[in-house]
């Protein structure tokens, strides 16, 4: 029973992450701005594209396949992803301050990392 909820949870989760990851495909600026930071030009669409929609298509593709595949090996991959995100996070907090607006991505990052986690325990591997 707990090996199906974590699977549709991450079912779930990967394909909001694959989603986010069109929105950068499709047009950066837009959902970079509602993240707090924007492009400076071509090469910042590019980058936009290239990094932020790789980050959430690549955690978004290995969280689907650990669901879809019942293995826990894929949920390593956006374990470590959102793991480094979040430390991320938590480094910029402790060196500049907590501000509102920087709450709820650490409670998402939060709950997938320990979503993935608990996949990366609970699924077989291989």
């Amino acid at each position: 029973m707990l090996r199906t909820i974590i699977r549709i949870l991450a079912g779930v989760t990967s394909a909001l992450a694959v989603l986010v990851a069109v929105r950068f495909w499709m047009d950066p600026p837009l959902p970079a701005a509602q993240l707090g930071i924007g492009p400076l030009g071509p090469l910042g669409i590019a980058t936009l594209r290239a990094d932020l929609g790789g980050f959430f298509g690549g955690a978004g593709l290995f969280a689907l396949a650990a669901a879809l595949r019942n293995d826990a090996r894929f949920a390593l991959v956006p374990l470590v992803l959102i793991g480094l995100a979040l430390a991320g996070r938590c480094v910029t907090a402790l060196g500049i301050g907590l501000t509102d607006d920087m709450i709820l991505p650490i409670v998402v990052e939060s709950v997938l990392v320990v979503l993935y986690a608990a996949a990366w325990r609970v699924l077989p591997r291989g």
